[in-house]
């Protein structure tokens, strides 16, 4: 595997460009480069040698079942726990009037997940006019989150913040229920509808 390609991809994280790898499962094309769709362990799948065809990039959740190598020795062990400034991802599944609650999701092993409680205070959603933050505006339950571990709190709840460009909502799902794509920082749009929605959005790597 080229060694520009991360070991483990996250959802909105540039993989390399078109012109060198094609499109394959758990991943998108966008602005003529090869996008992760989904968290989980890069494959690279190479082109038969003398082919006139690219290698294919995959995201796979499952990276024991694909039988293809990874850019990580199969031995390698994975911190489950979050640490403070970690990245990590989580899924909304609260939204109050000052905080949200997420679920962070974290890789273990090759297709487990542990689970850990982590909010979202309204000051730490973004980085300026922070007293204008309306935060059901910001997120949406269902939302997946890119964020950052501030603290690690108490024993029930993690402290996140999104406050940086590369931060925020990474995949959201609109009111039809469609998959919806960034156009700006503050809004996602569905494909379908044509409605925009307000999100405190991610900056795609």
């Amino acid at each position: 595997m080229a060694s520009s390609l991360p070991t483990l991809a996250i959802p909105g994280q540039r993989l390399g460009p078109v012109t060198t790898y094609a499109a394959g499962p758990g991943t998108h094309v966008q602005n003529a480069h090869v996008y992760a769709s989904i968290a989980g362990p890069v494959v690279l799948d190479p082109a038969n040698a003398g082919s006139q065809a690219k290698s294919t990039l995959t995201v796979s959740r499952n990276a024991a079942s694909t039988g293809q190598k990874t850019s990580a020795p199969p031995s390698r062990k994975y911190n489950t726990l979050p640490a403070v400034d970690s990245i990590v991802l989580a899924r909304v599944t609260r939204v109050q009037k000052r905080q949200v609650t997420v679920s962070i999701l974290v890789n273990h092993s090759s297709a487990d997940e542990l689970r850990f409680q982590a909010l979202i205070r309204k000051e730490d959603v973004r980085a300026v006019e922070k007293d204008r933050v309306v935060v059901d505006e910001m997120f949406r339950v269902g939302d997946i989150v890119r964020g950052s571990v501030i603290s690690l709190g108490d024993q029930s709840f993690y402290y996140l913040t999104t406050a940086r460009n590369d931060l925020g909502v990474v995949m959201a799902r609109s009111e039809a229920g469609n998959m919806m794509f960034p156009v700006s920082w503050k809004e996602m749009r569905d494909p379908v509808t044509g409605q925009a929605e307000l999100r405190k959005v991610a900056r795609p790597f």
